[in-house]
């Protein structure tokens, strides 16, 4: 799908001359995104809102395998663009694609000279990982396995040596706030927030913006098995949804083929770069099931390898990840934030295979925006994992998610910097205390979120059925209702409705998104997804068959 259709949805990416409200630049999210996209805009001010500190509630620091981009010799933007494609169902942008493919060398050298210790061999050069899908060996890394912490790492201290940039540590957004804008439309103004240590409180702030940007990432929270931070709850799509932004292919949800399955939430997670390495998938009897589901073996796209990884376990014969033969005694040293992940969970990889189950893991869909990260929203922008910009269509290749954080960040900032007069400053915007609402007590919380999770988990997962499906959008809307004022459990319930609602209306089976009562792919829904909070809402509504009537109205 092209955004013609979201443009009939809307009234298309909004105009970024209208975004000139008071108050600084606002990012939500202090991921690698925000954190990136706050020092391409230095010297202007910025304030940071994030709801941990630094480098604690990012997934960015969890990212094991790397950074995808065409620097090794005889690899080419066009080959990583066409891998893109290949691996995203049908669906991915091409001109997207093509684009990010382009600017990647530039942003890994960004990178460098923020300090990130990318590995290079005696040479000089880049020390290159294989990972799933991809044509050749690409993924930039650092210390084997630990890219995502080692880049937050550098890039944590250059915000902190950034005057322009301030950092609201212990703060969730939880809506935005809107005012009239020109020719009748609505513009974002600023931000509702919530202290995190006065979260159930009812108490909030209101902060100004002259241009908000949303880097708040996935939503891999929302699922009972996920190896994302519990942040990632979803609740800047819920809000965005809310305020009027068009939502994209959402119904697209990865699941990481080898979290390791020890009981612990989040799931830690077994990096793709070992079957990059040599490690096999296998069962119980030893039996490698993956030569049999596709050409590629181990290495299939992920969307493969996840429906395998879960058949094997449905049929009780177990899944684990072996990298006995291929790493063996080099484990601590070649993967050693892997190796501590097992050993912390009593597992010695270098002589035991390492039992794993897909988790949520990333988020495909998100906020539309366009190629410059623009929402349908004026003074509204998004980047990182909460937008949807066409990259990863209906599959993500990996080690794509933090190459699209730093194209897309880079590309937000300068459209931003065209907006507003370029000299530095120190950021001058404060909250505003507002009134109380009336939260959920802390053991209801609880209670609500589980069932929430959980139902995500069984109904919204590897695997789904449109009965599944009903039961799942039924469920969230219930406990949005339940919520009441709670805006943090009305936005997670909020966002599973989206995600579920977004899956009932495609019948058909397309990467991520796999329905066992429509298992096929149908060339006729060919398109990425967009919908309004209000296609959502009416599903199921005035007794005429959702999906169908849904349908209709998006291909209108």
């Amino acid at each position: 799908m092209d955004f013609d259709r979201i443009r009939r949805l809307a009234r298309g990416f909004a105009d970024p001359a209208e975004a000139r409200g008071a108050g600084d630049i606002v990012i939500v999210g202090a991921g690698l995104a925000g954190l990136f996209t706050a020092l391409r805009l230095a010297p202007l001010p910025v304030t940071v809102v994030a709801a941990a500190p630094l480098g604690e509630g990012a997934s960015s620091v969890w990212a094991q395998g790397g950074i995808a981009a065409a620097v090794g010799e005889g690899d080419t933007p066009e080959q990583h663009a066409a891998d893109t494609v290949a691996a995203g169902g049908g669906i991915v942008d091409r001109r997207v694609a093509e684009t990010v493919a382009e600017e990647a060398p530039a942003r890994i050298a960004d990178l460098l000279r923020y300090g990130v210790p990318f590995d290079r061999d005696l040479a000089g050069h880049y020390v290159l990982s294989r990972e799933a899908a991809h044509s050749r060996a690409r993924v930039v890394r650092v210390s084997g396995d630990r890219a995502g912490a080692a880049i937050m790492q550098s890039l944590i201290a250059a915000v902190r040596r950034m005057p322009s940039i301030r950092v609201l540590e212990g703060y969730e957004a939880l809506d935005l706030i809107l005012e009239p804008g020109s020719g009748g439309s609505d513009r974002v103004s600023g931000l509702r927030l919530v202290r995190t240590e006065a979260s159930g409180t009812g108490t909030f702030d209101f902060m100004p913006a002259r241009a908000v940007v949303l880097a708040t990432g996935g939503a891999g929270a929302l699922y009972a098995v996920t190896t994302n931070p519990i942040y990632a709850r979803g609740e800047a799509l819920a809000f965005a949804a809310r305020a009027g932004a068009v939502i994209a292919d959402a119904e697209f949800v990865q699941f990481h083929p080898t979290a390791i399955d020890a009981g612990i939430d989040p799931a830690p997670l077994a990096s793709e770069a070992l079957r990059g390495e040599g490690a096999t998938l296998i069962n119980r009897a030893g039996e490698r099931f993956m030569l049999a589901c596709d050409p590629a073996g181990d290495l299939a796209a992920r969307d493969v390898v996840a429906r395998a990884v879960f058949s094997e376990i449905a049929a009780g014969r177990g899944a684990f990840l072996d990298g006995r033969a291929a790493i063996g005694v080099d484990f601590p040293q070649a993967f050693p934030t892997v190796y501590a992940l097992c050993r912390a969970a009593g597992i010695d990889p270098v002589t035991q295979p390492i039992p794993v189950a897909p988790a949520a893991h990333y988020h495909m869909g998100g906020v539309a925006t366009d190629l410059c990260g623009r929402t349908t929203l004026a003074g509204l922008w998004a980047v990182g994992e909460v937008a949807s910009t066409g990259l990863h269509g209906a599959n993500r290749l990996a080690s794509n998610s933090l190459l699209e954080a730093v194209v897309f960040g880079a590309r937000v900032a300068d459209d931003i910097g065209r907006l507003v007069t370029p000299k530095p400053a120190h950021p001058v915007a404060r909250t505003y205390r507002t009134g109380p609402d009336r939260p959920l007590d802390g053991g209801r919380r609880a209670h609500l979120i589980g069932r929430l999770r959980r139902t995500m988990s069984e109904h919204v997962g590897v695997v789904r059925t449109g009965t599944g499906l009903e039961r799942a959008l039924a469920v969230a809307r219930e406990i949005g209702n339940e919520a009441g004022d709670d805006r943090a459990v009305a936005n997670m319930a909020l966002a599973a409705e989206i995600i579920a609602g977004s899956a009932l209306l495609r019948t058909e089976s397309r990467g991520a998104h796999f329905r066992s009562d429509f298992p096929k792919t149908e060339p006729a829904l060919q398109h990425r997804s967009a919908v309004l909070l209000r296609d959502i809402r009416a599903i199921g509504a005035r007794g005429r068959p959702a999906a169908a009537r849904c349908r209709e109205e998006l291909h209108t």
